[in-house]
């Protein structure tokens, strides 16, 4: 089940990010990502409710700490890919994501927990790697720095919500946590949306067929499906193991988007690819054998 849910993540996400690209083209941004996880969230939700009504019973706090993760993963993650994803190419938006380990890495830092110098090196060398991508592409003027900084954030908020989600109180069941995520962080994008005047400008005779399928095919597979696997293995498998899908999910989009979109690989995004992907890969390993030498002490003590 484990290696099935990953397969999942690792194939149905990496093709979310040529899937929005297709969205976004003719679609309003942060209304349809809004509905987009309203829907999932609510089908989700029944569908738990027909399960197991037990389920749903859970705490404010609990409902909460989902919610809370749910704004940082899927509002503030999905949201600015979304945003960033009008600019930049689907591509090197799966490239700067992909840095996502690194900042966790810090994060873990900043709260006073132990990092082993491989590590350390590990997430320089991915830092760097970022560097490469995006301020080459920035200076140059050949990608819209903004965007640029829009995928910067994304990371940012999609690591955060990752390192509070084993931290905080969220629901056992594994879809009921997912149902309140996606359903809160609907809402907050749709209030976004109106802020930004989203839905005044609606016209629905500028979409397109392929941003329609594109966006259906988010609502069913990014989110009901592939959400749905990725919190089932935050409960059931080590962060280490999840992680893995950082370095997948980019050449799975890079493959894409260069097949059915003709974005164009550059030197500079294969160097900077081979950073992040190398670091990464790197330091999944390195916290993999540390959770292992952890768990052999323990037993030894036992």
């Amino acid at each position: 089940m484990v290696w099935l849910a990953l397969g999942v993540v690792y194939i149905v996400w990496g093709s979310t990010y040529f899937a929005i690209a297709i969205a976004v083209q003719t679609l309003p941004v942060l209304l349809t990502a809004g509905l987009r996880f309203l829907i999932a969230g609510t089908v989700l939700g029944l569908w738990v409710a027909l399960r197991d009504h037990d389920a749903l019973r859970v705490t404010r706090k609990e409902a909460g700490g989902a919610a809370l993760v749910g704004t940082l993963m899927l509002a503030g993650g999905n949201g600015l890919v979304s945003l960033g994803e009008q600019t930049v190419p689907s591509g090197l938006a799966a490239l700067i994501i992909a840095s996502i380990p690194l900042w966790l890495v810090l994060e873990r830092m900043a709260v006073g927990e132990r990092s082993h110098r491989d590590v350390l090196v590990g997430v320089t060398v991915g830092i760097i790697g970022v560097a490469v991508l995006v301020v080459p592409s920035g200076v140059s003027g050949q990608v819209d720095p903004l965007g640029l900084l829009m995928l910067i954030g994304a990371a940012l908020s999609w690591a955060t919500g990752t390192f509070l989600s084993p931290r905080i109180a969220t629901p056992r069941h594994a879809l009921t946590s997912s149902a309140i995520q996606m359903l809160a962080a609907g809402a907050v994008l749709l209030v976004l949306a109106f802020a930004r005047g989203e839905p005044a400008r609606v016209d629905t005779a500028t979409f397109s067929t392929s941003s329609i399928l594109a966006w259906l095919y988010l609502i069913v597979f990014g989110s009901l499906v592939a959400y749905s696997a990725f919190t089932w293995l935050l409960q059931h498998a080590s962060v280490s193991l999840v992680s893995t899908y950082a370095y997948v999910n980019p050449v799975v989009a890079v493959f894409l988007g260069t097949l059915f979109l003709a974005e164009p690989i550059t030197p500079t995004m294969l160097a900077g690819a081979a950073l992040i992907l190398a670091a990464v890969a790197f330091i999944v390993q390195r916290s993999a054998r540390e959770s292992s030498a952890i768990r052999a002490a323990a037993s030894r003590s036992a």
